[in-house]
């Protein structure tokens, strides 16, 4: 059964308001939520400054009634009404589409905000200046929601060099919590809320005009339901007391650092590196600097200014002629005749650079005695065991090679900070140290002194 509800004529009116009233008159019994799948809601609000009618939605989720105004802003009018309402929320969930195909940075093309009693898309490419909605959302009394949240702070960081803080990452507390490592939004919706979300529009063009309706219904689900996510697992962390383990993670997330970019570090990212060696690295290092930096002018993806297997090639052959370059598999004749003498440059002072200025490749860590490697068994079952005790896969606290570098003596990994030092770091070293050891009881393992 669906429930249809049409009010009209509520002239600059909240819902958020009427839905509690709303809510009073509807039938509380759980047989009443059993027989109404949904609950659709036509809004019209003349004058209200949207130029189109708005619309809601209701969901029934396990336990919650949820009625939700869903507006599209694609004017200035519009966003300036959308903040008036927005002003002031508790929390704001957010989520983004995005573009970075064609271009070295992401480009906006849309912004999804809700803060649980409506949800909103905004059309950037409509909107010159979203400076009151960002202000709303960089307002440090209101937390920010989101899930897999690292790109989308990077359009923030870009947008004003700083982060919308303070924030929370549902899918850094999922994994807290258990509920799988790097899960995704609508898997987590389904463990959290028994909700399946509709598939699709996840390869769609979001640049292109008009966007579709059923584009926009999609877009916002990405937000209708965090705020019920966000909701339910904060009250799992204040359960099981780990209100403040995030705090490391979601300040790392704040952190502008986390989103500048270094030219000079973009070697690291080149696939193949490790073929190279001594002052291949060197020239490796310069040029990737200078492809970055040309990207970053052009705003165009790496791989439209050179490949990484050229850049290889380059770094291996080291050219100094022209002539050279012409015979490099891949490099492009226009590359070579715009930009030639530029990389051979860059080639050429790279050579020059002392021995002590290479770069260096991290070596991998050296195999492990046959001592060792018991060691690493028993940290390895000590590792489970801890696990278990929290609900929590083994491999979102360390992973086999975490544990190796541990045995021989590496102390700057995951596992040894923040959260995972409290569940499982100081033990496993404790383990290390012949102070704890797994130990068999009536046909079960635990982890004893």
């Amino acid at each position: 059964m669906v429930l249809f509800i049409e009010l009209k004529n509520q002239e600059r009116a909240d819902l958020s308001t009427h839905s509690e009233e709303l809510l009073f008159q509807l039938p509380r019994r759980d047989d009443f939520a059993n027989k109404v799948s949904a609950i659709k809601i036509r809004v019209v609000m003349p004058g209200y400054g949207f130029t189109s009618p708005c619309y809601a939605r209701g969901f029934i989720i396990p336990g919650v009634l949820l009625i939700m105004q869903e507006f599209h802003v694609d004017s200035v009018t519009g966003l300036n009404a959308l903040c008036d309402q927005l002003r002031g929320s508790e929390w704001l969930a957010v989520d983004t589409e995005f573009m970075r195909e064609k271009s070295y940075f992401p480009q906006l093309c849309l912004l999804q905000v809700s803060n649980g009693h409506l949800a909103a898309s905004v059309d950037p490419l409509a909107i010159d200046d979203l400076a009151p909605l960002l202000d709303i959302l960089y307002d440090p009394a209101t937390v920010k929601i989101f899930h897999a949240g690292h790109q989308d702070l990077e359009i923030f960081y870009l947008l004003r060099q700083s982060l919308p803080g303070p924030l929370f990452d549902t899918q850094l507390a999922a994994t807290l919590l258990g509920l799988g490592d790097q899960v995704g939004y609508g898997t987590l919706v389904q463990q959290v809320l028994d909700h399946s979300l509709e598939k699709g529009h996840t390869r769609a063009d979001w640049s292109r005009r008009p966007l579709e309706q059923e584009q926009l219904r999609y877009a916002l689900d990405d937000v209708i339901y965090l705020g019920e996510v966000y909701l339910k697992l904060v009250a799992s962390l204040q359960e099981k007391g780990r209100t403040q383990w995030l705090d490391d993670d979601f300040a790392r997330l704040a952190d502008p650092k986390t989103y500048a970019v270094d030219p000079d570090e973009s070697w690291q990212r080149v696939k193949g590196r490790q073929r190279l060696k001594g002052i291949q690295l060197a020239v490796l290092k310069a040029l990737s600097a200078w492809r970055e930096e040309r990207a970053i002018t052009a705003d165009r993806p790496r791989r439209w200014i050179i490949k990484d297997e050229v850049l290889l090639e380059l770094a291996r052959r080291m050219p100094d002629e022209i002539r050279q370059l012409e015979r490099i598999r891949g490099l492009e004749s226009g590359t070579v005749k715009r930009f030639g003498e530029t990389l051979l440059d860059r080639i050429a002072a790279a050579r020059k650079l002392p021995k002590a200025q290479w770069p260096e490749e991290k070596r991998r860590s050296p195999r492990l005695s046959i001592n060792q490697e018991a060691v690493a068994d028993l940290l390895m079952c000590s590792l489970r065991l801890l696990a278990a005790e929290e609900g929590i896969m083994p491999s979102v606290l360390a992973s086999q090679g975490d544990i190796e570098r541990l045995i021989l003596g590496e102390r700057e990994l995951a596992v040894l900070d923040g959260w995972r030092k409290l569940i499982a770091g100081d033990a496993l070293l404790e383990v290390l140290a012949g102070r704890r050891a797994p130990r068999v009881e009536e046909g079960k393992i635990y982890l004893r002194p």
